[in-house]
């Protein structure tokens, strides 16, 4: 049983997430400011949503799949 104890939070910050998909937080802050991940800029600061991340890394697998 999962008691959501391991699980990432809903709503992330930029250093969260970069450990989420294993990347440098200025990798995350880069592609935030790109338009490139779903994000939201909250106070002045990147806000992530888990639920959008995951279904943003489904597309991109998926794309990624397709294009080869």
């Amino acid at each position: 049983m999962n008691t959501g104890q391991s699980r990432a939070p809903e709503l992330m910050t930029t250093r969260e997430v970069a450990a989420y998909l294993r990347l440098a937080p200025a990798t995350v802050y880069k592609l935030a400011q790109a338009g490139k991940i779903p994000a939201v800029k909250v106070g002045g600061q990147w806000r992530f949503s888990r639920q959008s991340l995951d279904e943003w890394l489904t597309q991109e697998m998926q794309r990624n799949l397709n294009d080869r």
